[in-house]
């Protein structure tokens, strides 16, 4: 990923239903045996950020799957920077990028933001899922649905 939107230098001026953010602080049971946040622990903060995004916008699993299309991943890159360690202050933010037809992209961005830090935080990892949207019950990929296009700021196309 050479250049992610999220890195834009004004993220308020960026649409507010495409992005959300969280803060987390890095406890014991996300490090592996190097005492470094553990690979599985970025994916685990991206797929949170994510799902809370969705249900800021009263879009989460339940509401998707009454609409008849639910996201699934197809595929996760991320690329590390810099390790987290314990007591870590973490910012993870994501953005919609994309959304058409069968699928959704979003990145992420996790930056620490420790006391100290330069203002923007610090780069940890960046991530890129691409989703695919199927039917909840029997998993045969689906349009997106066109309240969930609205929801996050697409339109309807």
């Amino acid at each position: 990923m050479s250049e992610l939107p999220e890195a834009h230098a004004d993220w308020d001026a960026l649409i507010p239903a495409r992005r959300f953010e969280l803060f987390l602080t890095v406890g014991p049971e996300d490090l592996d045996e190097l005492e470094h946040v553990n690979n599985v622990v970025y994916l685990t903060w991206c797929e949170r950020v994510a799902r809370a995004h969705a249900a800021s916008l009263g879009m989460d699993t339940p509401a998707l799957a009454a609409l008849g299309a639910v996201p699934v991943a197809r595929q996760h890159r991320i690329t590390y920077h810099v390790p987290a360690v314990l007591g870590d202050h973490v910012r993870v933010r994501t953005l919609l990028t994309e959304s058409a037809g069968l699928r959704s992209v979003r990145v992420y961005t996790i930056d620490r933001v420790n006391d100290g830090d330069p203002l923007q935080g610090v780069r940890l990892a960046e991530c890129r899922t691409d989703w695919v949207w199927v039917d909840p019950v029997g998993g045969r990929p689906k349009r997106t649905p066109a309240e969930v296009m609205e929801r996050f700021g697409f339109g309807v196309r």
